[in-house]
């Protein structure tokens, strides 16, 4: 980890308690503002909810808050008809987050520094850089069209203004009268119980569940992304008291992307869970979970150019594991998720994902494996503690760790073979985010938050052995949605 430059005891103890009372000052401040807090506008101002209603703290839903979704955003009374709201309600939320961050990256590749000189070959330097910056925008637009008809749109830019379509759904929710069978055909996230859309961490790497993205160091497929918005059809159903939940879902092997470029490839993803009442202590909920698909590793090719559609020769891979959501009273939760991965050796060896780029290999006819490949598998878990000590203020932190039990080369280290840890990945994250007010017409939210990853041998090693990476970030911003 990079250290900072060595200061006299004296400045540094008197620093430290400065920092310590700089931050038990904003905490008595924000403590000592708190008002009454009010739900997420978009569904606040059709159905004048506080936000306590629907959110553990926002946007991070709570028991009656998932209901309220499973139920296709909807109270099921006469008022979710939009025939009885009132004209001038429009069911849209903006969202942007400016920010200041400090982001460091150890083991960088370069060939010149400050205080040094141009190198004949290249040098590993730590990079950091801080600075004011923005978020991407979203643009929230959901609710029913009728009566168990909902929906829900969301373009999506990056912090350059660049739009796509993150979400865009309509779901025919209760056929036949029953809360077990609700239609889904879209554009639309997958049903983890642990929303990486309702995240409630903001930093480069914090941001994301790294247990739903990762993949092994040089592989091919990026098709099962658990953490990615897919398009496919879902099917759902739930009890009326929505403890006993289940939903299966046909996706295309193309990671959310529109425009059929990979070829005729399908995943499934499927879970079940089950909530039981503990008392005084809360609802617990846990769950089971599986994602199992076929995607290519060949395309055809024009001019050495691959054609988008043309994907064939399918392999396959999946995921599966466990998730429990655990409460211990009004103010302390712990989620937890288990995966357990396992990629076919095509996959494992660079074959994949050719359209994108992010592929080396081109399964063309006749191609064969290097010998000893082998599928690679890993396990994973992650464990997320909230103490909420308001729906205003809330403390987070979060560990995930992802470890290799097989690499793609079975040939063994001594000929040659990754090392057993290749790519190993660790994470931390701790923050917290206080809500001075949440409106039916805005919320705002003063974010805070530090991430630590630590990846085993990804780093250039110029001859020196395996090279770890450790990449920090620091953020702290306005978090706010009209």
């Amino acid at each position: 980890m990079r250290m900072g430059t060595h200061c006299r005891p004296s400045k540094k103890r008197l620093r430290g308690k400065h920092l310590v009372a700089s931050v038990l000052f904003l905490i008595v401040l924000a403590l000592s503002g708190s008002e009454r807090a009010n739900a997420l506008p978009a569904f606040a101002r059709k159905y004048g909810l506080r936000c306590s209603a629907c959110h553990e703290s926002w946007p991070m839903l709570n028991y009656f808050g998932q209901k309220f979704k499973d139920n296709g955003y909807q109270l099921m009374n006469d008022r979710d008809a939009p025939i009885w709201q009132n004209p001038g309600y429009w069911p849209v939320t903006f969202r942007i987050t400016p920010i200041w961050h400090r982001v460091s990256t150890g083991k960088v590749l370069v060939d010149s520094y400050p205080g040094g000189v141009l190198q004949t070959n290249s040098a590993v330097r730590r990079i950091t850089t801080s600075g004011f910056d923005l978020s991407g925008l979203d643009f929230h637009t959901g609710g029913t069209l009728e009566k168990n008809f909902s929906f829900y749109v969301l373009p999506s830019s990056n912090n350059a203004a660049s739009f796509h379509f993150e979400t865009v759904m309509a779901r025919l929710d209760n056929l036949f009268g029953s809360p077990w069978l609700n239609l889904k055909l879209g554009k639309f996230e997958l049903d983890n119980l642990l929303s990486e859309k309702r995240i409630l961490t903001l930093t480069g790497n914090g941001g994301i569940y790294q247990l739903y993205h990762f993949r092994p160091v040089g592989d091919g497929n990026i098709f099962g992304q658990m953490g990615d918005n897919q398009l496919g059809a879902e099917v759902m159903g739930h009890s009326w008291n929505d403890r006993t939940r289940y939903s299966a879902a046909l996706l295309s092997s193309v990671d959310g992307n529109p425009g059929l470029p990979y070829g005729n490839a399908y995943t499934g993803f499927f879970t079940v869970s089950q909530a039981f009442d503990v008392g005084k202590l809360g609802v617990d909920r846990i769950g089971a979970y599986a994602m199992v698909g076929q995607a290519p590793t060949y395309f055809i090719t024009a001019n050495s150019t691959p054609l988008a559609g043309t994907g064939l020769t399918n392999k396959s891979f999946h995921r599966e594991g466990f998730v429990g959501l655990f409460y211990f009273g009004q103010h302390v939760d712990v989620q937890v998720v288990t995966q357990h991965g396992w990629d076919n050796a095509w996959f494992g060896q660079g074959y994949g994902d050719l359209i994108g780029g992010r592929a080396v290999n081109n399964n063309t006819p006749g191609t064969s494996l290097p010998v000893g490949s082998q599928g690679p598998t890993w396990n994973g878990v992650l464990f997320e503690p909230h103490y909420v000590y308001s729906p205003q203020l809330i403390f987070l932190g979060r560990y995930e760790t992802v470890r290799m039990s097989r690499q793609a080369n079975g040939l063994g280290y001594a000929n040659g073979a990754s090392p057993s840890d290749f790519g190993n990945l660790s994470t931390y994250t701790v923050g917290f985010r206080y809500n001075p007010f949440m409106t039916s017409r805005a919320g705002f939210a003063w974010h805070n938050e530090y991430n630590w990853l630590h990846q085993v041998g990804t780093g250039p090693t110029l001859g020196l052995g395996t090279a770890n990476v450790n990449t920090s970030e620091l953020l702290t911003g306005f978090d706010f949605d009209f």
